[in-house]
């Protein structure tokens, strides 16, 4: 998702969501329809899928790097598939961190690839079929595509973000909503909630009367003892850039200025300008997301000029129990050996 996200999405719902009622219904029969009937490819490994119910951030990016870890603490030798939202071409493409911009291969992938073999395709299958003959990976793990039914997915985990949950509750366009909430549960193996707050309170209710496992992890940050005390201007283009925010402010960094962008965002030379600007009339140090990071690292002379002025902060996903990855890899794994013993 390139452009931001409107904010009645995230707000009760209001008559945008109900002028936009009609296109919401036909999206969601065509949604409900590929959940249901897609013609899902049969790879001849196991196949994990991270996704969630709506558009935007919600956690998937650190699960799938913790769920990543997890499969090689189990011996595995396993290799991660995104569509490389943002990406300039569209053939599948494995991604090399020392070489690709995330321009050519997307954000998200050049993180994941820190983990574990990583590739990009419009078409999923395409993406693991090149890990498996490339790299002979022996277990996917797919960031997103879960509503986009390429791949037969052995374990469907679903996170979201426990303060931000659904939104409106609205299907697209009327809000965030991907397809059905009733008709992804029953298609999802677990629900995994991160963070603390009541947002997905509702979701989680329906999640367990469906008789499926909910799940707990949260989002840490990692060498954050730096920032403690520094005065600083934050800026993300990150979908829900306010659990960045409030990382910071819980490591004790003084927040003094803030600067939303769209999710994906690239920085041009106005914004950097900007940016550097601001933090030096004020004294303040520019820090940003990992996320943003690496398109910065990544792109033009210019972009990594300027990231040189950044500090970044890093966050991992901790499972509830640390036990649980090992667990969701280990049931993946037995969930595609009973689909091929039928």
């Amino acid at each position: 998702m390139l452009q931001e996200t409107p904010p009645f999405w995230w707000r009760a719902r209001s008559w945008p969501t109900r002028l936009l009622a009609p296109a919401a219904m036909i999206y969601g029969r065509v949604a409900r329809r590929n959940l249901l009937r897609g013609e899902r490819a049969d790879i001849g490994v196991p196949v994990l899928c991270v996704g969630n119910f709506t558009v935007g951030g919600g956690g998937k990016t650190p699960t799938a790097m913790a769920l990543g870890r997890a499969a090689k603490t189990a011996g595995l030798r396993p290799g991660f598939v995104s569509r490389g939202h943002g990406r300039s071409g569209r053939r599948a493409l494995v991604v090399d961190p020392q070489h690709h911009s995330a321009g050519a291969v997307g954000d998200e992938p050049l993180l994941l690839a820190t983990v574990a073999p990583t590739a990009v395709a419009v078409d999923r299958k395409q993406a693991a079929a090149l890990l498996k003959r490339e790299h002979g990976c022996d277990f996917i793990i797919m960031d997103d595509g879960f509503q986009s039914a390429r791949l037969w997915i052995d374990y469907a985990l679903i996170v979201i973000d426990a303060r931000r949950g659904l939104g409106n509750g609205a299907v697209i366009p009327a809000g965030p909503v991907r397809a059905p909430v009733i008709d992804q549960i029953r298609l999802a193996d677990a629900l995994l909630v991160i963070g603390r707050g009541d947002g997905g309170d509702t979701v989680i209710r329906r999640t367990a009367r469906a008789n499926k496992p909910v799940f707990e992890a949260a989002l840490e940050p990692r060498d954050g003892e730096r920032l403690r005390g520094m005065r600083v201007l934050a800026f993300a283009g990150i979908a829900d850039p306010t659990k960045f925010y409030a990382s910071l402010a819980a490591l004790g960094a003084d927040i003094v200025e803030i600067r939303d962008f769209p999710d994906h965002h690239v920085f041009s030379k106005g914004d950097m300008d900007e940016l550097s600007a601001a933090a030096w009339r004020s004294g303040l140090q520019l820090v940003t997301t990992r996320k943003d990071a690496v398109r910065l690292a990544t792109g033009t002379a210019a972009q990594q000029l300027f990231f040189k002025e950044c500090e970044v902060l890093d966050v991992d996903l901790r499972f509830e129990p640390d036990s649980l990855g090992a667990r969701i890899v280990r049931d993946t794994r037995l969930a595609f050996r009973r689909r091929a013993f039928r």
